[in-house]
């Protein structure tokens, strides 16, 4: 019998030392296209973000954590020491902005969304009909792009 408690306590401590972190998750909100600032523990090395389409992360100095929503959706965010061990995990949901000043247009099953603060203008959104992204991502990209040659 003492040979069976023996052997089933050993199994236990090599079970408890290879299972994974397995603290609660925190979850983070974060809105699309913004950020927002996360504290991390002490001694975080490295950052790894499950889905970099959803979330993007920068790590900073003293343990701040410049987190963006890139894309709707769930992902997880591991803080990992130096030696590669899990200090904490978070979950990171990132939702539309719910901003008064945003309409949805919708033409059939075209959709469209503009900003109206005080006037109303293209304000591309994920979900967009891809013929009213595209040509509002252009018009933006060939702004920035003559701005940069000046």
């Amino acid at each position: 019998m003492k040979f069976v408690q023996k052997f089933a306590f050993s199994f236990l401590v090599l079970a408890s030392a290879a299972a994974p972190f397995s603290a609660k998750a925190e979850t983070i909100n974060v809105v699309l296209d913004r950020a927002t600032i996360l504290r991390l523990p002490e001694k975080v090395a490295t950052i790894v973000i499950g889905n970099p389409s959803i979330a993007d992360g920068s790590l900073q100095a003293g343990g701040l954590l410049v987190v963006t929503g890139k894309g709707y959706g769930d992902t997880n965010l591991l803080a990992l020491d130096r030696r590669g061990d899990t200090l904490a995990e978070y979950i990171v949901t990132v939702t539309a902005p719910k901003d008064d000043t945003k309409m949805t247009i919708y033409r059939g099953v075209e959709r469209e969304t503009w900003s109206c603060a005080p006037k109303c203008e293209h304000s591309v959104m994920l979900g967009d009909s891809d013929a009213y992204f595209n040509a509002s991502a252009g018009q933006v990209s060939a702004r920035n792009g003559q701005a940069a040659n000046k």
